[in-house]
């Protein structure tokens, strides 16, 4: 014989929620100050609601996570708007990626950056479909300027071969 808890809806009761993390008041503050700026800059790159409010939401877990460091840092909000950017960009990138395999290539290029890793994929399309410079890219992902060369050397449109070896 078995004990069947379900509700009459049929729904399974769930044990009290415990409560939320204390949240610093500083931080709490700066979340109420900032949210809808940061929710207009994600809508004004995403598009949509849900995507900016998710995207907002996961920033601010992030800001969260690292508060106590970035008090100590000289410019919290410049460090906590690249926090956002890299959210927001983080988002563009992986629906970009989903699209992928839905785009018509004649030579296999989308089939070929999907198979990428995803740090190597993202500085791949930044560079090549944002056109942003190295630096820039390094900026935006928390990498070195060199490592972001390693990702794209082999994609480099001036490493693609030539017709016929012209300009080698």
């Amino acid at each position: 014989m078995t004990d069947d808890v379900r509700e009459e809806s049929g729904h399974t009761p769930v044990a009290e929620v415990p409560p939320p993390l204390p949240i610093p008041l500083e931080l709490e503050a700066y979340y109420l100050s900032n949210q809808d700026a940061f929710h207009e800059f994600a809508l004004a790159i995403l598009r949509t609601n849900d995507l900016a409010e998710e995207a907002v939401h996961r920033a601010f877990v992030e800001i969260k996570r690292q508060w106590d460091s970035l008090l100590l840092e000289p410019d919290l909000p410049e460090q906590a708007c690249s926090i956002m950017r890299r959210t927001v960009l983080d988002e563009v990138l992986g629906t970009f990626r989903e699209s992928l395999p839905f785009m018509d290539s004649d030579i296999g290029l989308y089939p070929a950056m999907c198979k990428l890793s995803p740090r190597q994929f993202d500085v791949v399309v930044l560079k090549a479909i944002g056109k942003y410079d190295t630096k820039r890219i390094a900026w935006y992902m928390g990498l070195t300027p060199s490592t972001v060369s390693h990702h794209c050397w082999g994609w480099r449109p001036s490493r693609a071969p030539s017709p016929r070896g012209a300009g080698r």
